[in-house]
């Protein structure tokens, strides 16, 4: 059984995802099948499109037109600037896509990026964010942001919060549960048997013994014996400066790391453009491109597709991995 098509949410209609909608169909329109779910007046015209009555029909339309299921919008769409009217809409097309995915019609939630101040202004959306709101409509208490790419996988196990907090949010308890989740959804929606994690310590040299601090000590080094004792395969505390380098980089599947900038300057430089972010813990797949909505050059033709691209496929990577955990 062939997985269901990947619903591509349209997210912030004044930003670069009506655009990349259409030239991620034009770029995998003969090898993967996905639907975009929003307002086709929204879209730029530059490639042809089909509007679909139900997800299953974008199989037969991929190849000629990108599908669309219409989800009709109460104003226009201006690129760079958000019209309050719309912002409802962009909330129900997310809720609409993990209704989809959580029925089994679609087999992952693809989200284009939303803008939450225009969210907020125009429709009283009360959450940080996309992953928050997700989260809310799978009914779930914690998630994890991954970064994923061909050449790194990495995971922070604190994300937006100043450096200087990051200590104080480092509990054991949310740390072993940012590492749990992450190694059963390697498991689960990647198809990694017994993955092997690499964790970073907070501190240079990983404290080095508590020289240099005693967070990685204390803190960090019990919970991953505990968990190597529960037969996950872990490594660390390590000294962060010599984890992701390549011939280290092939030792492990995921790199946990214990704040945001440590987790994505190594995967931001080392491959750029196509880094895609996986929330990881809900009970359905989502990838997204990891960028904004790009007001100032929205409109303008320029948006760079690759990340949109590379998040639909991995998403139908993870779904075809999943599909085969499923029937094992």
């Amino acid at each position: 059984m062939s997985a269901a098509p990947i619903a591509l949410t349209c997210g912030e209609p004044a930003g670069v995802g009506p655009e990349l909608a259409e030239k991620a169909w034009d770029a995998l329109k003969n090898e993967q099948t996905f639907f975009l779910i929003g307002d086709p007046d929204h879209l730029p015209g530059s490639m042809p499109h089909q509007i679909i009555s139900d997800p299953a029909e974008a199989i037969d339309v991929m190849p000629n037109a990108l599908p669309v299921l219409a989800h009709r919008f109460a104003g226009k769409s201006m690129a760079g600037q958000p019209v309050g009217a719309n912002a409802q809409g962009v909330i129900d097309v997310i809720a609409k896509a993990v209704d989809l995915t959580m029925s089994g019609q679609a087999s992952a939630v693809c989200t284009a990026p939303i803008h939450k101040k225009a969210l907020k202004d125009g429709a009283g959306f009360s959450f940080p964010g996309h992953t928050e709101y997700l989260a809310h409509l799978a009914g779930v208490d914690q998630v994890v942001m991954m970064l994923a790419s061909d050449e790194l996988r990495v995971v922070p196990a604190t994300i937006h919060i100043a450096l200087k907090d990051v200590p104080q949010a480092l509990t054991p308890a949310s740390l072993r549960k940012t590492i749990e989740i992450t190694h059963d959804d390697l498991q689960s929606k990647f198809g990694i048997a017994k993955p092997r994690l690499a964790v970073a310590g907070l501190n240079p040299h990983a404290g080095e013994g508590g020289t240099m601090g005693t967070e990685d000590r204390d803190v960090i080094a019990p919970v991953l014996d505990t968990l190597r004792d529960q037969g996950m395969d872990i490594r660390g505390p390590m000294s962060a400066d010599t984890m992701f380098h390549a011939k280290a980089r092939q030792a492990y599947d995921a790199a946990i790391c214990m704040y945001h900038d440590q987790a994505l300057i190594p995967i931001k430089t080392l491959d750029f453009d196509r880094g895609v972010n996986v929330t990881l813990g809900l009970p359905f797949i989502r990838t997204s491109p990891d960028h904004g909505t790009a007001f100032d050059i929205a409109g303008q033709n320029q948006a760079n597709p690759t990340s949109t691209i590379e998040a639909l496929r991995l998403a139908a990577k993870m779904a075809a991995a999943q599909q085969g955990v499923a029937s094992a």
